[in-house]
């Protein structure tokens, strides 16, 4: 059985019946629109006056190659594709760059040959360097993962409020009540439903919102589908429809910035829907991921689309809908490109109200940021280095999605990385999690007061019954110990010292077999059946509760040889070590020792733990430790 569970990955593969297929991935395409699938052409055609009709072919390109990108990500082939169920949408952080190398191009449909020319040759490499991703998922633990999650909810959530006002244009209105009455409308049905629903409903809750808002618009006259009659039923996109792509450094430089920030967007959702999937993300995962955007990005630029990354909000509804097999995403993939080859369809799907589209994006987007949450709540912030990563973080993408106009307090190369919050936030959490707990020596962290009643003061402990301090000093080891009874008797103890010695010879007077029961009720070393706020404490100490696949493995190979060795498990104090690297080497140094020898060890170390322990346990206990190595 695999670290991932068995249940979790059958739910990731699982198809449903046709029926619940097509309506999930239906949800999931507007889902897709509600996130501003076809802002981007539209903004990249108002800035470098593009006819109505190149506007079109943009629009079309866009939803077919994010149709094609989503099926290569989710369904997968080879080493391509992560095979999660993750949906590919255009990359909001490339809006500028593209705008900016077409300007200095000649601007109009001559520099989208350069834009293209770009987007062509950075997809490339990104598929080409995509194992060197891989290798950096150790720098992306918990505190990083669940604060880039979070600001990518906190961050996309002013643009749900500005459609649930009305949307960009003449129709934003912050005072008009009617809108506010769609959008609150629109959310309080998908949480109606998400109550009194059971199955099917519930999971269609988003689909079902949109359906009875965008009815009650039309049938009060705020939305009408006038266009769709008018749309094509066709719309081919031509390869290289604005001529053949022209090579410059410059824009590939300025293109391959947009792919290393799509590349921690997308590491990000990767991340966010393991979680919700409750199963561990792998180097390889990130490496198929990474090479299905380059794969993609690469066809993107030979049809006139745009830089991809994985869509946050679908992310939010996986988690608001429960169904999380790859293949409802990839039925919405399919669905994009037939958007994009039969305009009527998009057409249909644009006329949906913005403050519907608003109120149902206010529930997806802060789901989003609950993933976020929920990562986050396995930190131990009892660490002040954790603290400062998430609220720094978090801060600085807040003060730039408030203020977007910063920007232009920077020089012009640089408003790539600041004129977005969740590029910079994501930045400020890898560079300080990499200057704080990667760069320079690594420094032992002091042990985090405990969360629990306040310490154990020694008149307390004296007047205790017998049933009483068993119980207040049971967790001093991880299994039932016969010398807290025989401590007990030792009492009264005239200060903490007394009480420390008093329980060291109790437990150094026990017996071989009590001894070897004690040590056998230890888990192994790092294992998933370590249990109680003390051992989760310990762990912490040294980092192991947030420790990445590959490292995760390095552990459980060490404990399992020494287990094999030994015939009892792998103990050691880890309030003693500083980071993991010291766990394995005193591990495997321990390897080489004889029984007896390593049988001595191991109960000096059961020692050592119950010392910390006990100075989380009583005031002015502090350890003492005179253990020889």
């Amino acid at each position: 059985m695999s670290a991932d569970g068995p249940t979790r990955r059958d739910a990731v593969d699982e198809v449903p019946p046709a029926g619940k297929l097509v309506i999930y991935g239906f949800q999931h395409v507007l889902a897709f629109f509600a996130g501003g699938a076809i802002v981007i052409p539209i903004l990249l055609a108002s800035s470098l006056g593009l006819t109505s009709g190149q506007l079109v072919h943009l629009i079309n390109a866009a939803l077919l190659t994010c149709g094609i990108a989503t099926i290569v990500q989710s369904v997968g082939f080879w080493k391509v594709g992560v095979r999660l169920p993750l949906l590919q949408g255009v990359a909001f952080v490339a809006v500028s760059p593209m705008i900016a190398i077409s300007l200095d191009a000649g601007g109009g449909a001559e520099g989208l040959r350069t834009v293209y020319g770009a987007i062509i040759v950075c997809g490339l490499i990104t598929f080409a360097i995509a194992p060197l991703f891989a290798r950096v998922v150790r720098y992306f633990p918990p505190v990083v993962t669940g604060s880039v999650i979070t600001i990518i909810g906190l961050a996309l959530l002013p643009v749900a409020a500005v459609s649930a006002a009305g949307g960009d244009g003449p129709s934003f209105d912050p005072g008009n009540g009617r809108n506010m009455a769609y959008a609150l409308g629109t959310l309080a049905i998908i949480v109606l439903l998400h109550k009194v629903s059971r199955g099917f409903l519930a999971t269609i809750g988003v689909l079902l919102g949109l359906a009875i808002g965008t009815t009650a618009a039309w049938l009060l006259g705020d939305t009408d589908f006038s266009e769709v009659g008018r749309a094509d039923w066709i719309g081919l996109s031509t390869p290289f429809q604005f001529g053949i792509p022209q090579l410059s450094l410059g824009p590939i430089i300025s293109m391959m910035i947009v792919m290393l920030i799509t590349a921690v967007e997308t590491t990000g959702a990767v991340f966010a829907v393991s979680e919700i999937l409750d199963r561990r993300v792998r180097g390889d995962d990130i490496a198929r991921a990474m090479r299905a955007d380059g794969l993609s990005v690469a066809v993107g630029g030979v049809l006139n689309s745009f830089p991809y990354t994985c869509f946050s909000e679908n992310v939010g509804l996986v988690r608001i809908t429960g169904v999380t097999s790859r293949w409802v995403i990839s039925v919405a993939g399919v669905f994009m490109m037939l958007l994009g080859l039969v305009p009527k369809f998009a057409a249909i799907v644009t006329s949906i109200p913005a403050p519907v589209l608003g109120g149902a994006s206010l529930a997806m987007f802060a789901m989003v940021s609950v993933v976020g949450f929920q990562i986050l709540s396995r930190v131990d912030f009892h660490d002040h280095r954790n603290s400062l990563i998430v609220a720094a973080s978090i801060g600085i993408a807040m003060y730039v999605t408030a203020v977007p106009d910063v920007k232009q307090a920077v020089p012009e190369w640089a408003q790539i990385f600041v004129g977005s919050g969740i590029t910079l936030g994501a930045v400020t959490a890898i560079g300080l999690n990499l200057v704080l707990h990667h760069l320079g020596p690594q420094r032992r962290r002091p042990a985090p007061d405990p969360p629990s009643a306040p310490r154990l003061s020694l008149e307390h402990i004296n007047d205790m019954t017998r049933e009483e301090f068993r119980t207040s000093f049971a967790a001093l080891f991880q299994g039932p110990a016969q010398a807290i009874d025989r401590a007990c008797e030792l009492r009264p103890f005239a200060n903490a010292t007394d009480l420390r010695a008093a329980l060291q010879e109790a437990y150094f007077s026990s017996s071989n077999d009590e001894l070897q029961r004690l040590l056998a009720c230890y888990p192994d070393l790092g294992g998933p059946s370590v249990a109680g706020e003390m051992s989760t404490r310990d762990r912490s100490t040294a980092g192991l509760d947030q420790l990445p696949r590959h490292e995760q493995v390095r552990l459980d190979e060490l404990a399992r040889a020494y287990r094999e060795r030994f015939g009892f498990p792998l103990v050691m104090c880890l309030r003693d070590q500083s980071h993991l690297k010291a766990v394995l080497d005193r591990g495997q140094q321990r390897l080489h020792n004889t029984l007896a020898q390593e049988r001595h060890t191991a109960v000096l170390e059961v020692a050592r733990i119950a010392d910390h322990r006990l100075s989380d346990l009583v005031a002015e206990a502090n350890p003492d430790r005179r253990y020889p190595n």
